[in-house]
């Protein structure tokens, strides 16, 4: 039987768009208000806010968030290259922000190892070319911690004519100035992508390749902290091979390592991961988890400051870091243009890991978040603070565990936290003056346990895919051993490439009949499946379209046993010499044969069915050459008296037959030719003559 497809009515597209433009171009009191309050979600769940049933769980996961952001957000400025205050200001602004504009409840945004590195091998980079001394291992100045003395730090001042800028500006100034630059053009990416609704382009970066990438750039941030562990002095490593080049620097110098941080260093790792384990074995049993980083910090840098660990070991300490607020600033222009490819694969690698996070903790605690809009969330979180000194930020995992973990009930949390790291600005940060860098380092290293706990899940990920495994193989390989702008690329490219081979190269089967049913199944995967007698049935497992046509056919080929095309061939020779012989008078063929007995012979003893049916359930489209393929096979198999019946098409691949001429002008065969199941066309094919 044949169903009715329905009639759809057609619409005009272009008087759909026109409408929407008409719609979204009109101004009244009330869509003003919606726009608003979809742009700032704080408007719509703040006045709803329970205070006695959110306050607690808020106020002390954004104390924990706070305490935790401090160390970290110290120690992270070692990854991008930046002074400490920098990174402060960076966490402050994004929770603000994030505040206003975020409709994640639980996710922590703000300073992201991964983001450091990938701002701080741009700054690195620009550096370098400006002819700056990538080696920041001079003595700190000293100071009251003032914004003033920090500024007459810099011992290098360099005219940026290069960029277009007539002014003085020393390294740390033009470092700045190069995230500044960088976190704007991100923003502005990432607030385009809102506009023009580009979030699909999450959905190339796997979960494989996201893994991947975040295990090898652990590893290069790993490489870039042993320096300080060890207290050794050697140059910063830029571009590609940076990690194999900085092991080797590292070895080359390992006699002058400081053993007064190697011991720092040692303890320091020994107490965090002991703390961490034991607060994972009994995080039930905690109500917040231990700040084990704040109390290594505020001990180390006690330790440092009356052991005078600097002046008279030589270990290297953070320095001064101001108090206060600098003067806000627009990013340099000139400066956006040199940093504006960097920017694409920082803003898709933030916005990605975001979105991610605030959909999977959305989905754990029954709410719902819009892709959309935290894509402007993050963008802002970029833009603004980018006027204030501050560098790129991202959700960052851990820390939003850590909130969830402590009761974490709203946005509000984020404001807490935000409270935290502008006490340290107002008044604290002087205090870390004489903490020493291979305790930031140890912080560093250990908050990658998670990452670089991905090896050990390589095995099991083996088992369950190994294109996947592959795909995280490469993708790591290539971030570690290149760069994390490379590696990432690579990994995109590397695993739509799988995709692509897996569709030129699917399964493809046999088909047999389950006995006594009317179902049927792959009769080298299954026992006791029973063959229909003259009657093969195959499936292809993919699209049918141009890079896999080849494959379709040579797979036909060789399960049914048989090409038409060899076979017509060898009946057209065999046809050709009977009548060279009939001309000749003999009525015997070149085989000694009669020709009543030739007749027989033409007949292939290989063709064994009389019927091909093609189980069309797995292909889910068909090109231009998929169509033209089903017509050839078509073609071949009729000029071999074989009937080719499509079983179990989707309406697409019905219609893309349709428009390619399968069927006839009229649809007249349609019903001889196309089945709703692999049943009913083996009945039909064992009820022809």
């Amino acid at each position: 039987f044949l169903m009715e497809r329905k009639t759809h009515v057609k619409t005009n597209r272009k008087e759909v768009m026109l409408a929407k433009l008409r719609k979204s171009c009109t101004c009244t009191p009330q869509k003003l208000k919606n726009f608003l309050m979809d742009f700032f979600p704080v408007l719509r769940w703040l006045p709803k806010y329970r205070c006695k049933e959110y306050i607690w769980g808020d106020v002390m996961s954004g104390l924990v968030i706070g305490i935790i952001l401090v160390p970290q957000a110290i120690a992270y400025s070692l990854l991008a290259g930046l002074k400490p205050i920098y990174s402060l200001y960076t966490s402050f602004f994004a929770n603000i922000i994030y505040f206003l504009m975020g409709t994640s409840r639980h996710v922590s945004v703000g300073i992201f190892s991964l983001i450091s590195l990938m701002v701080g091998q741009v700054v690195d980079r620009e550096l370098l070319l400006a002819g700056f001394d990538l080696n920041d291992d001079a003595s700190p100045a000293s100071g009251d911690g003032s914004l003033q003395n920090d500024n007459l730090s810099n011992t290098t001042a360099f005219n940026l004519t290069i960029v277009g800028i007539n002014a003085e500006c020393g390294k740390e100034c033009y470092a700045i100035g190069i995230a500044t630059a960088l976190t704007f053009m991100a923003g502005v990416y990432q607030v385009l992508m809102g506009i023009f609704r580009l979030g699909f382009v999450s959905m190339y970066l796997s979960e494989s390749v996201l893994d991947g990438f975040a295990t090898g750039a652990s590893l290069t941030i790993l490489t870039a902290q042993v320096k300080y562990l060890i207290g050794i002095k050697i140059p910063r490593s830029q571009g590609h091979g940076m990690l194999v080049i900085t092991w080797i620097n590292i070895f080359r110098n390992i006699s002058q390592a400081n053993l007064c941080d190697v011991i720092t260093s040692a303890i320091c790792i020994v107490v965090l991961v002991t703390a961490k384990e034991l607060g994972d074995r009994y995080k039930h049993k905690l109500k917040f988890p231990l700040p084990t980083e704040l109390v290594v910090i505020v001990v180390a840098t006690l330790v440092s400051h009356y052991g005078k660990l600097n002046e008279v070991y030589a270990s290297s300490v953070s320095g001064a870091i101001p108090t206060g607020f600098i003067p806000p600033k627009v990013p340099e222009f000139n400066l956006m243009l040199r940093v504006a490819l960097d920017a694409l694969p920082l803003a898709i690698v933030s916005f990605v890991f975001t979105v991610s996070l605030s959909e999977m903790f959305a989905k754990k605690y029954a709410y719902t978040i819009r892709a959309n809009q935290e894509m402007f969330a993050v963008g802002f979180c970029n833009i603004i603070p980018s006027f204030f000194h501050s560098f790129a930020t991202s959700a960052a995992l851990a820390k939003t565990l850590v909130k969830t973990s402590t009761g974490c009930q709203t946005q509000i949390s984020g404001v807490i936290s935000a409270m935290v790291v502008l006490l340290v600005l107002l008044f604290l940060a002087p205090l870390f003056y004489s903490l020493q860098k291979c305790v930031l380092a140890c912080i560093i290293i250990v908050s990658l346990r998670g990452a670089l706990r991905k090896f050990r899940d390589v095995p099991a990920r083996y088992h369950v895919n190994k294109v996947d495994t592959l795909v995280w193989v490469v993708t790591m390989s290539a971030s570690a051993l290149v760069s994390t702008e490379i590696g990432l690329l690579v990994g995109i490219v590397f695993s739509m490439l799988c995709i692509i081979v897996r569709t030129q190269r699917p399964r493809t089967a046999l088909l047999a009949q389950i006995q006594d049913t009317s179902f049927y199944e792959d009769d080298l995967e299954y026992e006791n499946l029973s063959t229909v007698p003259k009657v093969k049935i195959f499936r292809f497992e993919a699209p049918l379209y141009y890079a896999n046509r080849n494959y379709f056919l040579k797979s036909l080929y060789r399960l049914t046993n048989l090409d038409p095309n060899l076979e017509a061939a060898r009946r057209k020779k065999y046809e050709k010499k009977e009548k060279q012989h009939l001309k000749k008078g003999n009525h015997r063929t070149p085989n000694g044969l009669g020709i009543g007995e030739t007749t027989l012979q033409l007949v292939p003893k290989q063709i064994e069915f009389q019927a091909l049916v093609v189980d069309c359930s797995s292909i889910s489209f068909l090109d231009t050459t998929g169509v033209n393929t089903l017509k050839e096979i078509l073609k071949d198999y009729k000029n071999l008296n074989i009937s080719v019946l499509l079983a179990c098409c989707n309406p697409s691949v019905i219609d893309s037959l349709k428009r390619g001429g399968y069927f006839g002008k009229d649809f007249g065969c349609m019903q001889e030719m196309l089945f709703y199941s692999i049943h009913n066309a083996v009945l039909f094919a064992k009820d022809q003559k």
